[in-house]
């Protein structure tokens, strides 16, 4: 017999034997048998399994222990007037920066319920998207399509999600309009579709373009066929979205509705006029990750909004110290960005945010007993959401008890359209804020004078950052 034949029954055979070993990894009959001891099948077994099997889960583990009236006085609050609604988008990251830029129109200006425009912004935040991968692909255009960027990119070549490093990028750029100059529309509210045909077409771009270049096309016609193509994403933008105004007449009026001043403004000389801030240079972004170690400067690899802009950097903190800088801010009646897994143990109708919320370990019969660190690693807990904080309440010791921030849920959800979280929610859950420079410790200012650690941008704590 050929000797390569029987080598090949040989391992054919060891491989069979090694499967059917009972204690090679695979459920055996007495494992199985020990296994469904588990389930003994008692009265109070079948009560369980009746209800969960004809009810939401939420509803029955609802900890009624936990329904008392939830206290909504804050010893600390920034006032805000009217409440935002991202309707059927990702776009929370964008609402809420502009959120804690509106605040703080309303305040120097006495102004009523006022919002800026969200689609203004979001229209150039897709065009620089477009333009983000589409140079990307011509970055990367010698290296295989395997190569674990260029999969990353053709992967994730458009999103409507985001984080603050976009709200500073894009407006310092394109500056900012009143809502009611460029409004919403059908497909910003609901980006799904516009996101697909835009995807789909840069894809299909990013082909062209490596197959350009396989052919011998230089940097100066890659940049021409991209720019060709950019026009084409814009003008699906502009079928989207509306056509983005250059030049506006505004008339400013106060909180009781009377006209105060009437200018005609362009984008950025409305930015200039009504909040003139240093978006980049002012604010720093801070995180709890346990995961990671603290005190270190981190900045995520190709993430950001613009290719011009700057990489998402952050400053990895204990909780506790990210909270003292949170409460200095809201004293001084200044509003953050906040980001959290706002899923875990919410009760959406009181608008709530609590681990008692939810005795799921009495339902199921088993303890969920993993820490925030665990959650991390085993990706059960992440950023999912971005609100803007706004309030605190201290006890006589000066330690928080409870938080809330206002949501872009729209002003019927949650309590009043905003989210309380207990203190130790907080604990778990929250994941990154944004404060401004004066705000910030000069430790904590030092920390982002290191070289970052550049984390990749396929690191699973970011792929869906908000």
């Amino acid at each position: 017999m050929n000797k390569q034949i029987l080598m090949s029954i040989v391992l054919a055979g060891f491989c069979f034997q090694a499967q059917a070993q009972p204690d090679g990894g695979s459920i055996s009959p007495q494992m199985l048998k020990e296994i469904k001891q588990s389930y003994v099948g008692t009265p109070a077994d079948k009560a369980i399994r009746n209800a969960i099997c004809n009810n939401d889960i939420r509803k029955l583990a609802l900890n009624q222990e936990n329904m008392v009236a939830m206290d909504t006085y804050f010893s600390n609050k920034v006032e805000s007037k009217g409440i935002t609604n991202q309707q059927s988008s990702g776009r929370c990251w964008l609402f809420t920066g502009l959120n804690v830029l509106r605040a703080k129109m309303i305040a120097k200006y006495n102004l009523g319920s006022f919002e800026l425009s969200q689609s203004y912004v979001f229209f150039w935040d897709q065009l620089e998207k477009a333009n983000l991968f589409l140079q990307g692909v011509i970055d990367t255009r010698t290296k295989p399509l395997d190569d674990k960027m260029v999969e990353w990119l053709f992967k994730n070549p458009l999103s409507d999600g985001g984080q603050f490093t976009g709200v500073s990028d894009l407006v310092s750029k394109y500056g900012l309009v009143p809502k009611e100059v460029m409004p919403e529309t059908n497909s910003s509210e609901n980006t799904s579709r516009m996101a697909d045909l835009l995807s789909l077409k840069l894809r299909e771009y990013g082909l062209q373009l490596r197959d350009e270049a396989t052919k011998g096309a230089k940097p100066a016609a890659l940049a021409k066929s991209k720019t060709q193509m950019l026009g084409t994403v814009y003008r699906m933008l502009v079928l989207n979205l509306g056509v983005p105004p250059t030049e506006f007449t505004w008339t400013r009026k106060d909180a009781k509705g009377n006209p105060v001043d009437t200018q005609t403004y362009t984008p950025l000389s409305f930015y200039q006029a009504y909040v003139n801030e240093d978006l980049t240079n002012n604010y720093v972004m801070v995180m709890n990750d346990p995961s990671r170690e603290f005190y270190k400067c981190y900045e995520i690899d190709f993430d950001r909004h613009r290719y011009d802009g700057r990489n998402w950097t952050y400053v990895n903190l204990p909780v506790e110290e990210i909270k003292q800088m949170a409460i200095t801010s809201i004293k001084d009646s200044t509003m953050m960005y906040f980001s959290c897994d706002v899923g875990k143990f919410l009760n959406s109708e009181r608008g709530l945010l609590d681990v008692k919320n939810y005795d799921y370990a009495s339902l199921m019969g088993t303890d969920f007993a993993m820490n925030k660190k665990q959650r991390i690693q085993t990706f059960a807990s992440g950023s999912s959401h971005a609100m803007t904080l706004m309030a605190v309440d201290i006890d006589k010791q000066g330690n928080p008890k409870k938080w809330m921030v206002e949501n872009s849920w729209g002003a019927t959800n949650g309590y009043q359209g905003h989210l309380i979280m207990t203190d130790e929610w907080f604990n778990e859950y929250m994941f990154r804020l944004v404060v401004e420079k004066k705000y910030v410790p000069a430790k904590v200012l030092d920390v982002l004078k290191q070289k970052p650690v550049r984390l990749p941008a396929w690191d699973p704590m970011f792929a869906s950052e908000q």
